[in-house]
């Protein structure tokens, strides 16, 4: 078991070496792009990777504090899921009002790995598999559907 710093340490290491190895990759509109902290430019939506433990996700996440908004923002995905399914190439889980780890109700759209650890960085390889073109995948799909969230900003 590792301590909370040495476990921060570790977690910052892991999310350093991943900001590195993709760094070169431009974004879908040929841009530099911070792709960790991923902006989508609308307050309240996310593009958001976790490794933990046992396993890492990677989603879309909805945060806006009013259930009734978080329902328009899931039901504009839900109206784009054929378009997003083509860039992603697999299903993801679709969870309207969900919890987060603080309690907070969210919505999100995610995919998760289990049996990996960032703490183990043996399975950084695969951790980094996992993420790097699935998040290019969010950008190029965001790359086009940011337009049809306009509305909500």
């Amino acid at each position: 078991m590792y301590s909370k710093d040495e476990a921060s340490t570790i977690k910052q290491a892991f999310w350093t070496t991943f900001g590195q190895y993709i760094a070169p990759q431009l974004s879908a509109d040929g841009l530099r792009v911070n792709w960790v902290n991923y902006k989508t430019g609308i307050k309240h939506l996310f593009f958001k990777m976790d490794a933990a433990n046992r396993s890492a996700s990677i989603g879309i996440n909805i945060t806006h504090p009013d259930a009734g908004i978080q329902e328009l923002f899931f039901e504009q995905f839900t109206e784009l899921k054929t378009m997003l399914k083509s860039y992603l190439d697999e299903d993801w889980i679709w969870a309207l009002h969900d919890t987060d780890e603080y309690g907070k109700t969210i919505s999100r759209i995610y995919t998760q790995l289990d049996g990996v650890s960032i703490y183990n960085r043996n399975d950084w390889p695969q951790l980094i598999s996992f993420f790097k073109p699935r998040i290019i995948a969010l950008d190029d799909f965001w790359s086009t559907a940011q337009y049809s969230f306009e509305a909500l900003k």
